[in-house]
């Protein structure tokens, strides 16, 4: 008896042993991803802010108009490019863990060519940027000002093409840690250009914008390099003729991720419109748009872990692994509610505002939501985002806001409230998700996309 009792003990500590093994080595998956992408993120989000900080010292109109066109344009075309080359995201992670690793760099290619057409196609915006504000009511001088400033975001929008795909299809092999180190350097090297532009050359408007401009094609050079000096050998086998082949499932595929973004970025903006119309909400604005700047910057936290969500179950599907897809979720979201929680109680300590509610239950639904992604499920969630956002949220903030007279509070419940639901919708489409008939559906999309390495020698040109 006495046996049995040992033996069982010691099965049991074996278990135990082995699941803290298991954990300790998921952990350090997701993070070799996550830290890097919280890195490159957070640092490329600086050079936004710190660019909006030189502004601020040349004049309040500058400030005002370069404020308005990145909050409303750039963010508008943030968002549709993040979430398009989440597409580049999914098909890499699964191409990676199922071993077509020359898959990687003809993914890379289209979703150059698919992104680069996106942001040609809202080219325009920039170019009437003061008739489109001055449509919607902005202050004259304003919109003049618009005019110049708008122009100077042309080349950081076509960087944004290349450094968002490469990012992704760093980040889906684990090399994403030079992406970081990239941007670290570029956000350091934006403060000095910044200082010297303004402040010892005087130059402005047009030196601030430089700097930004400079800098990040600077990231977008040093991506270039490391791939194209050897460093991706397997993934990486030059240009090549297949990139041009079945262009429309990648498509619809960054479709559907780019309209699921989208819904979560306009859904914010919506509300600060919604609460500029309230009646003496000068105070509330104030710490509205302070709770926003918050939110951002843990937003920057959140997509580096829900980047490593997707790597994580891309790659598992890949791999044809449901068992390791099913732990690593598990893993991952308890990562996540520990994050959540650490700025659930930051906030809770050193803020006043209700909105510190928004941080953590964001937090959880960004990740589930990345998990979804990994799998290849963009349309199921905009779908979601759309009825839960702008059929429950927005209705309810409106009713409490302005019918109750509860004022920005009534729209930071109307918030909560979209995102809570879709949380658990998330959760439970998680939950009901059969994941080995997710790698069977994984392997017939990589299979029917595949292109043999000969056949792809084949059509690639000589490289020099």
């Amino acid at each position: 008896m006495d046996n049995n009792n040992l033996e069982q003990r010691l099965l049991e500590q074996q278990e135990k042993s082995d699941l803290k093994t298991r954990v300790w080595v998921e952990t350090k998956s997701t993070w070799r991803v996550a830290f890097p992408g919280m890195l490159s993120r957070v640092t490329s989000f600086g050079m936004i802010v710190v660019t909006q900080s030189f502004l601020g010292h040349t004049g309040e109109l500058q400030l005002a108009t370069y404020a308005l066109i990145q909050s409303v344009f750039v963010r508008f075309i943030n968002g549709i490019l993040i979430g398009m080359s989440s597409a580049t995201e999914t098909l890499c992670g699964q191409a990676f863990g199922a071993g077509q690793f020359h898959m990687l760099g003809i993914y890379l290619q289209r979703s150059w060519i698919v992104d680069g057409v996106t942001a040609t196609i809202v080219l325009p915006l920039f170019f009437f940027a003061s008739p489109i504000f001055k449509l919607l009511g902005q202050e004259e001088e304003i919109a003049d000002a618009a005019e110049t400033i708008s122009l100077w975001f042309i080349p950081m929008l076509y960087s944004m093409v290349f450094s968002l795909t490469m990012q992704m299809y760093l980040q889906a092999q684990l090399k994403n840690l030079i992406v970081g180190c990239l941007t670290a350097a570029s956000f350091v090297l934006h403060l000095l250009l910044s200082w010297i532009f303004v402040y010892k050359l005087n130059w402005g408007v047009a030196g601030a914008m430089a700097s930004l401009n400079l800098c990040n094609w600077a990231v977008v050079f040093g991506e270039f390099v490391y791939i194209f000096g050897g460093w991706c050998p397997n993934t990486w086998k030059g240009f090549s003729k297949a990139a041009f082949i079945d262009l429309i499932p990648l498509v619809k595929l960054s479709l559907a991720s780019g309209f699921m973004i989208c819904l979560e970025l306009w859904y914010n903006a919506i509300l600060v419109l919604m609460a500029g119309y309230m009646k003496n909400a000068t105070v509330q604005i104030a710490a509205f748009s302070i709770c926003l700047n918050v939110i951002a910057w843990e937003f920057m936290l959140c997509l580096g872990l829900f980047a490593a969500a997707i790597v994580r179950v891309a790659n598992e599907l890949g791999r044809g692994n449901a068992k390791a897809v099913k732990f690593a979720i598990k893993t991952i979201m308890t990562t996540s509610i520990c994050i959540g929680m650490v700025f659930f109680v930051l906030c809770l300590v050193f803020g006043h505002q209700i909105s510190y509610l928004f941080t953590s239950n964001e937090q959880v639904a960004e990740v589930i939501s990345s998990v979804a992604i990994g799998s290849g499920f963009q349309a199921l969630i905009a779908y979601v985002n759309l009825g839960c956002y702008y059929g429950v949220g927005l209705p309810i903030g409106a009713v409490l806001g302005y019918a109750l007279n509860l004022q920005v509070m009534g729209l930071w419940i109307g918030l909560l409230g979209g995102v809570a639901l879709q949380t658990l919708i998330f959760a439970f489409i998680v939950w009901r998700t059969d994941w080995d008939e997710q790698v069977r559906k994984a392997s017939q999309r990589l299979n029917r996309w595949l292109i043999k390495p000969e056949e792809e020698d084949n059509e690639s040109p000589p490289q020099a």
